[in-house]
């Protein structure tokens, strides 16, 4: 039995191979019933997301395997081999091991540390699950897989910081104001970083979240998402006041917030609370002159791209922790394994002796329902029972010594609870 691991990812191909290569999670269960049907193929686990198509194995190895993969992985994708071999990785045993616990733990993701490829994870060996239950060996790798990306994620601080301009505008919001979820969200743009933005302040219960954009119906499909209010860009004015967090990214040639108009919703704001404005655009969506006011506190990508810079040498820095950590474990891991090999060992071995002992006995009491002597026959029973079982191990004594084979010579005797020191 060997663990394999077969893939490709964002560091070995580009976006336009690994999409051709990629899994629909409608197509999941089909290739996974076609993929367990593959000669040599005891149990596996199939991870596509939009950075990785990865396999996952349990196998009887044979030189031919790795182009019995590629072959079906090609002919289900519809792709030629020349097309994706060069861009293909292959992991065996503790290299496999190691393999998954990094892309659990997000140490090997484009971005560092991010927490999403866990669920993932967890996602596609649940699917496989569902499809047939898995080898223990390859079951119990991604229940250890799960637990060292916890214990990374405890005992570093790889995702601690923030890397992405959408969390680190959050993180942002959560060191200026004391309490998120008592505060008015004013996002601006209905894009992939505004949604981003959208759903991470979701999770925090903001009591109010308003989405403004050109296209109303954009701003409404993503604020029945997320539990906001949709509106457009002309009434933001009407509604700035009452708003503690602004937060923009659009693909607008001109500012669509302006001094003036800030000036006049923080006359209105009470108690001199401050406001918040994080410009995600370029152009620039938020007049920089805004940041001179009193109370009103402004930030751009330049100053996000800071703090993500900053951030990312702290995650760097966890990850030379948490690499430790995952080999600290895959080592454990495969102890464990060799470990189930020998008790496999063991145990045929003791199957193996007792079918003779129960052989041998058959025939001796069959020899005393036919009335030979009891005591001849208890006799030839221990005399050939002993010869069957000193067989192979005076065989292999022999042919240590004659090969000059200390080493094997005194295994063999310790193995056998012989005293004897080989010179």
């Amino acid at each position: 039995m060997t663990l394999l691991t077969l893939g490709i990812n964002h560091k070995t191909a580009p976006i336009s191979l690994r999409e051709r290569v990629n899994f629909s999670p409608e197509s999941l269960n089909h290739a996974l019933n076609s993929l367990l049907k593959q000669p040599l193929v005891r149990g596996g686990v199939l991870l596509s997301t939009c950075n990785r198509t990865e396999l996952y194995l349990s196998v009887e190895w044979r030189d031919s395997l790795y182009q019995q993969l590629i072959a079906w992985l090609c002919h289900y994708q519809r792709l030629s081999p020349n097309e994706v071999v060069t861009s293909l990785y292959w992991h065996h045993n503790n290299d496999a091991v190691s393999h998954l616990i990094r892309v659990a733990s997000g140490l090997d993701s484009m971005v560092l540390g991010e927490p999403q490829i866990l669920g993932q994870v967890k996602k596609a060996f649940a699917a496989s699950q569902r499809v047939q239950p898995l080898p223990g060996e390859l079951e119990r790798l991604f229940q250890k897989a799960f637990s060292v990306a916890k214990r990374v994620r405890t005992e570093t601080d790889i995702g601690a910081s923030a890397v992405s301009v959408a969390f680190a505008a959050c993180t942002l919001a959560r060191q200026i104001f004391e309490s998120l979820p008592e505060l008015s969200v004013l996002l601006i743009g209905a894009g992939e970083t505004i949604e981003l933005v959208a759903r991470h302040l979701s999770e925090h219960k903001i009591k109010r979240m308003v989405i403004a954009n050109r296209t109303q119906e954009r701003a409404l499909s993503l604020a029945s998402k997320v539990g906001a209010k949709a509106i457009t860009l002309g009434q933001i004015e009407h509604c700035l006041a009452d708003t503690d967090i602004v937060i923009s990214s659009t693909a607008s040639s001109l500012p669509i917030i302006g001094k003036s108009m800030v000036e006049y919703a923080l006359k209105i704001r009470r108690n001199n609370q401050p406001m918040l404005f994080v410009d995600l655009s370029v152009p620039r969506d938020i007049e920089p002159e805004i940041a001179k006011l009193a109370n009103a506190y402004l930030y751009s990508v330049d100053d996000l791209q800071a703090i993500i810079q900053h951030n990312l040498l702290q995650r760097k820095t966890a990850a030379i922790q948490a690499e430790s950590i995952v080999q600290q474990e895959s080592v454990n891991f495969m102890i464990w394994l060799q470990s189930q090999g020998a008790m496999e060992t063991i145990r045929n071995y003791r199957i193996q002796a007792h079918q003779l002992r129960t052989d041998m006995t058959a025939r001796a009491l069959a020899a005393v329902e036919r009335g030979e002597n009891v005591e001849q026959v208890i006799t030839q029973l221990a005399y050939k029972l002993t010869n069957r079982l000193l067989h192979m191990p005076t065989k292999s004594l022999q042919q240590a010594a004659n090969e000059g084979d200390t080493a094997r010579l005194q295994l063999l005797c310790e193995s056998l609870g012989l005293d004897q020191q080989v010179e």
